[in-house]
């Protein structure tokens, strides 16, 4: 890379605990150019990242920033008003805008003097107007924030950042709820302004968009950054050796014949206040030997969806049946017991209870069974050797069976679901962001769960905002939008993105 340095990471560590999330991890960054950090779940890639911003203190190591003669300047360590005032700009995965707020106001909001009686807003539109015509960005600025679009929030955030003459710009997932329009959409914007110079770092689990749109890609592993790589000369399986050590298995979805329904829905509607709440209509099948993919942008009825069908929701209309039987009066024990596994979007919310150790939350939806109590009294031996059992089926890595399950990372909550599914063996598996977070190695390992599901005869209703996953484990495919759900026949990436948009595919 010839460009000139524009920041270095000089040999950051932190500990939290007995656990080392960055060991002496050194990073450079040059001007105009995008640099992908990978690594698995818990590799320390956002740890790194919040230390550069300064939410996180490093235990040793520093920054330099350099100008544009070429000097080193140490960047204050633990402080985000330093980040900002250096020009580093952060978009978290995750928005963080107030909906009742126009977009402008957004962009705007925490950059005036505190002692500012009054903002200048024709000086304010004008330079966030500036930024979208050399960007590409754009945003309706007079719009509040709460009716935008997704895509069109994502912008807000970037514009955000640029607004505070942002030079470095970190993206954590940036396209984690998108369509594959506005997706390349965005690339070619960060394209031009990279163009401009400039600098990005983006963390992604999208391997096409790191090899479409990076100029490096940098490597963690464990806290230790393993290896770096120019794009050009990168793959998909060079960069999966360098992120877990070895070639990530796959699993091809094999042909198989349709078997009987599992589930249908039959016109069910739910009211809502918006769309992310409401079902509008909605008739849908599920076979057994089938998985039925529900593609969508984040907030179009597919929680709705999933409520109704875990026993959430009561739908306002509408039948629903469970292996040719109507579900009368649905609600969650009725569908546990009806033969349905759920992997729910929201895994610490609604999969485990935190406060219950990791061994309780495996057999959370077995109580009754025999073995595991007798007479009303629990057997915690029985209880305990099933989750030695499934730990170590499932690689549940943690403090232990008998620590409180929320003290175990995103990544091995989503295994013990997993495992507490799979091992029921239900007629239907509600897979609702199933491998949302997680690394390649441990997506991979969903899908095949699911295929093998699959192959033994299980339906899978898998809703998920990557299409990639959808069209690698469907064999059929509905787009959701604003609460309404259609069939569509085509596997081409571009039409069912116009169709997750509304447009007919």
């Amino acid at each position: 890379m010839t460009a000139p340095l524009v920041l270095s990471l000089k040999a950051l560590s932190k500990r939290f605990g007995s656990v080392i999330a960055n060991d002496a991890v050194s990073l450079d960054l040059h001007r105009g150019e995008v640099l992908a950090l990978l690594g698995e779940n818990g590799a320390g890639k956002t740890t790194l990242m919040n230390m550069l911003f300064g939410h996180y203190m490093p235990d040793s190591g520093g920054i330099d920033l350099y100008d544009a003669a070429g000097n080193a300047h140490p960047l204050t360590l633990g402080h985000p008003q330093a980040a900002l005032a250096a020009g580093i700009g952060m978009v978290h995965q995750h928005f963080a805008l107030a909906e009742n707020l126009t977009a402008l106001d957004n962009i705007a909001l925490g950059s005036e003097p505190l002692l500012s009686l009054r903002r200048d807003r024709a000086r304010t539109r004008a330079k966030v107007e500036s930024i979208m015509q050399r960007s590409g960005l754009t945003a309706p600025l007079d719009t509040p924030v709460g009716r935008l679009s997704v895509g069109e929030r994502q912008r807000v955030e970037i514009l955000k950042a640029l607004y505070r003459d942002a030079r470095i710009l970190v993206l954590d997932e940036p396209t984690a709820v998108l369509t594959p329009q506005e997706a390349d959409s965005l690339f070619h914007s960060i394209g031009a302004m990279t163009r401009d110079g400039l600098s990005v770092i983006f963390i992604s689990h999208k391997l096409r968009e790191v090899l479409a749109f990076s100029h490096r890609i940098a490597v963690l592993r464990h806290g230790v950054k393993v290896g770096e790589m120019a794009t050009a000369e990168a793959d998909d399986r060079a960069i999966a050796r360098m992120m877990v050590g070895a070639d990530t298995p796959t699993t091809p979805r094999e042909p198989m014949q349709p078997g009987a329904p599992v589930l249908h829905l039959d016109k069910v509607t739910l009211t809502g206040t918006s769309a992310r709440d409401r079902l509008q209509d909605v008739t849908l099948t599920v076979h057994a030997h089938e998985v039925l993919g529900i593609a969508g942008v984040s907030g179009n009825g597919q929680s709705a969806l999933a409520g109704v069908i875990s026993g959430l929701r009561a739908p306002d209309r509408g039948t629903i049946s469970v292996a040719g039987t109507p579900i009368a009066h649905p609600d969650p024990r009725a569908m546990i017991r009806a033969g349905i596994g759920r992997i729910p979007e929201d895994r610490h919310h609604d999969g485990i209870v935190g406060a219950m150790s990791v061994a309780e939350n495996m057999v959370i939806e077995r109580l009754d069974e025999p073995g595991i109590q007798t007479n009303g009294l629990l057997n915690r031996e029985a209880i305990a050797e099933n989750a030695r059992t499934l730990s170590k089926s499932y690689d549940v890595r943690g403090p232990g069976i008998d620590a409180a399950a929320r003290l175990l990372s995103g990544g091995n909550i989503q295994k013990l679901i997993l495992a507490r599914v799979f091992e029921q063996d239900p007629n239907l598996i509600l897979a609702n962001q199933p491998t949302r977070g997680l690394d390649m190695g441990a997506a991979a390992e969903v899908g095949r769960r699911l295929l093998e599901a699959r192959k033994r005869g299980a339906g899978v209703l898998l809703i998920s905002e990557d299409l990639d996953e959808i069209l690698s484990l469907a064999d059929r495919i509905m787009v959701i939008h604003d609460g309404h759900l259609t069939e569509v026949t085509t596997r081409d990436r571009e039409q069912i993105g116009l169709a997750m948009t509304g447009e007919p595919a």
